[in-house]
Order: structure tokens, then C-alpha cells, then sequence
């Protein structure tokens, strides 16, 4: 399966390594584009290393998919992938996709992805942000359009200190939801998940 990842900026964003690692031990392609934030917690080379494809970090310099006419060919990366997962989703980007933005080559990519395409998008923020009314509204707005599975973070100890939601699921889990995501009418359980 072709599996893209988008990468956000948060300590999660480690975690997005151990997903990239397991998707290629799985037999998954898996190419990753990353926000800038998400580039101050983990390095574009760890994804481009373990995942063996370059990573796209701006809509109009870099990593040109084969076949693609031109380096800002974000079309190209929304049309590659059978399956999207953004984990982690930082606010910032969750905003960002219940308004329509697209300002970075990330929430860029993921507006162009084809409607057959199931993105799944793993939250994961510190507690008070989780819980903060305008995050919740945007939740919300996000179920309304049917468009993603949602995954619910769960709770834990967050690395700021706090006891609550906000943690991202193990790395296994969420592979698990994106495979399933793509079979037909197949239900998808994953502790914390809401679809």
C-alpha cells in the first residue's frame, strides 16, 4: 500500500519515525511530507532514511514525485497515496483543515487528496489545548464534512507533565487503522478511535 504521512509539529512527531519504520517492515510504500514545526522535533533526513523516498517540506522547492512535471507538483503527492494519515495533527494544522486553509505544502497536499482516499488524522496535543472549546468546535466541523477518521488521543502522561488526553495511540495501532481504513466496508477498532 502507498501510504502517506504528514508530520506536525509536536514531541509526538517521534513516534511518526516508528510509524514510517513499521509501515516499510509491513511492505508499505510510505512517502512523508512534513510542516515546518514539525521539522524542529524531528529531522526531514530520519524520514528520508527510513523511509527511502524523499521528504516534501515546501509547496514549491523539493522532492518532485517520478512522472511529475514540475517540483511544486502538489498534485502529484495528493493523487500517489491509497491511504493518509497526519500524526501527529498539532491544533495548528487541525485548524487549518476544518476552516480550508492550505498555506504550507502540507495542509496543501492533504486538500487536493482525491475523495476515494481515506485520511486519517491522529490528534495529539497537551491536555488544556485538547480540551480547548475552539479545538472541540473544530472537531467538530471536521466529523460534519465525513471526510477523516478521527483518532481520539489517549490519555497518559504528556510530556509537558500533565495526566490527560492528549497523547498520541502507539504507532502500531495507528498502522493498523490506516490499513484497515482502505478495505471495503471492513470496521476499523482501535482503542480511542472515533470514526
Amino acid at each position: 500500500m502507498r501510504i502517506l504521512l504528514g508530520v506536525t509539529g509536536g514531541i509526538a512527531a517521534y513516534k511518526s519515525c516508528e510509524l514510517t519504520s513499521l509501515a516499510i517492515k509491513a511492505g508499505h510504500e510510505v512517502r512523508v511530507v512534513m510542516t515546518a514545526n514539525a521539522t524542529r522535533f524531528v529531522g526531514p533526513v530520519t524520514f528520508e532514511a527510513l523511509s527511502g523516498n524523499p521528504v516534501l517540506l515546501d509547496t514549491f522547492v523539493g522532492a518532485p514525485l517520478p512522472g511529475s512535471t514540475s517540483a511544486i507538483d502538489h498534485i502529484s503527492w495528493a493523487r500517489w497515496p491509497e491511504a493518509v494519515i497526519v500524526a501527529p495533527l498539532s491544533a495548528n494544522t487541525l485548524a487549518k483543515l476544518a476552516c480550508g486553509l492550505a498555506d504550507d505544502a502540507l495542509s496543501t497536499v492533504l486538500m487536493a487528496v482525491p475523495s476515494a482516499v481515506p485520511v486519517v488524522l491522529a490528534p495529539a496535543m497537551n491536555t488544556a489545548m485538547w480540551e480547548h472549546p475552539v479545538v472541540r468546535r473544530n472537531l467538530g466541523w471536521l466529523r460534519d464534512l465525513e471526510r477523516y477518521v478521527l483518532v481520539e488521543p489517549i490519555s497518559k502522561r504528556l510530556a509537558c507533565g500533565d495526566v490527560g488526553p492528549g497523547g498520541l495511540p502507539d504507532p502500531a495501532d495507528l498502522l493498523g487503522l490506516v490499513t484497515g481504513a482502505t478495505a471495503p466496508s471492513a470496521p476499523v477498532a482501535v482503542s480511542g478511535v472515533r470514526s
